[in-house]
């Protein structure tokens, strides 16, 4: 709110169609019918294959006379080279004319990726940035089968360079999914380990999208629904994995938060958590559990914050409640359980600060700022 009390402005652009429900993969089908596919590229990954999931989406495409085309080897963390094979497998057997991304976030941000090279050529890094894509993509479908990522909400696709291991952000508004499936059964192949570090990177999203220096009426309306549902569920999800109702909330919740990044941007967490998955392969969500306290401390000790509109904890309750899921997830207190000790951290630090989401965080930080807060988390 400006200080006459006026609505602040934003640019809002209505995000995918969502379907939303226990068993709406079976809808897949009809959904690609309807964006014209007739030849689908699936891009997933081993373990939806392993779950069955894989085999459930192709029916719904078969059942409405939609070919499949599946390229399952999609890896963590998807580099470059898990963009260029994606989409190899797909120019032999071309003509595709949908693209279908089922998994977590590596498989949509691959299926995102393959669209950018199939559709315009080149390489990804040629799409660092936003709206690099010089012509029309391919219409695409997003089922998400983790609860974290909120990759089907956005228009970005982070993809890793194989060299260096840095994320490259490659956005184009063409890019975003037309079509969302939100199917809480498809999560409860996912073991405890990952339901936690999922969640907890949901949980960061709705947290620093929030205060985010981009962040508007829209981008806070998506973060606090998101974070009501996933503190809500977290925990539930964690001990009885065959909650459907908490599964669906963080399903829901987790696209709320993608939802809410889409609108605004991340912070600092984010940024200072790429660098220990590049560097130590320290899990995104293990990464980002262990920085987020500390970088919502840092924001509130230079009254930068503005966490108390968010849920009922306020800045100093948001620290603990972080910490208290981090630890029912079971995921590192510390950086040294993480094999990570002091003589990097001026390494660490320089790369954070590198970051994209580094330059969004509330409170700006140097390359100073960020090695105290890996001291503080070490």
């Amino acid at each position: 709110m400006s200080r006459h009390g006026a609505i602040e402005a934003f640019d809002h652009i209505p995000g995918p169609r969502v379907v939303c429900g226990v068993g709406s993969l079976a809808r897949l089908g009809d959904l690609a019918q309807g964006l014209g596919g007739t030849r689908a590229l699936v891009v997933t990954d081993a373990g939806v294959v392993r779950a069955g999931i894989l085999e459930r989406a192709v029916h719904s495409l078969r059942a409405a006379s939609i070919a499949a085309v599946v390229y399952d080897r999609v890896r963590a963390n998807p580099s470059s080279d898990d963009v260029a094979w994606a989409a190899d497998h797909a120019r032999e057997a071309d003509p595709i004319d949908l693209i279908v991304g089922l998994g977590g976030g590596s498989a949509m941000d691959c299926a995102k990726g393959a669209n950018f090279v199939l559709t315009n050529g080149g390489v990804m890094s040629d799409y660092w940035g936003y709206g690099k894509a010089g012509g029309p993509m391919l219409p695409s479908i997003g089922v998400p089968t983790t609860a974290g990522t909120g990759s089907e909400a956005q228009s970005y696709a982070l993809i890793s360079d194989p060299e260096t291991h840095r994320k490259m952000a490659c956005g184009d508004l063409n890019a975003r999914f037309r079509a969302v499936i939100l199917d809480a059964s498809l999560t409860t192949t996912m073991p405890i380990g990952v339901t936690g570090a999922t969640g907890m990177d949901a949980l960061a999203h709705a947290v620093e999208s929030y205060v985010s220096t981009k962040a508007n009426p829209m981008s806070r309306l998506y973060a606090r629904e998101a974070f009501a549902l996933l503190d809500a569920s977290f925990e539930r999800a964690l001990s009885a994995p065959d909650d459907m109702d908490a599964r669906a909330a963080m399903l829901l919740g987790a696209h709320y938060s993608g939802a809410a990044i889409e609108n605004s941007m991340l912070g600092a967490a984010h940024a200072s958590a790429n660098p220990l998955t590049a560097r130590h392969g320290v899990p995104h969500g293990a990464a980002v559990g262990l920085m987020l306290p500390h970088v919502v401390a840092y924001n509130e000790a230079g009254r930068a914050g503005g966490y108390d509109g968010l849920g009922p904890y306020g800045a100093p309750g948001m620290c603990g409640r972080a910490e208290a899921l981090r630890a029912a997830a079971g995921m590192p207190a510390c950086l040294r359980d993480c094999g990570v000790h002091g003589d990097d951290l001026d390494a660490l630090a320089a790369l954070a600060t590198e970051e994209w989401t580094a330059k969004y965080n509330p409170r700006p930080l140097t390359p100073a700022d960020f090695r105290a807060l890996y001291e503080a988390a070490l």
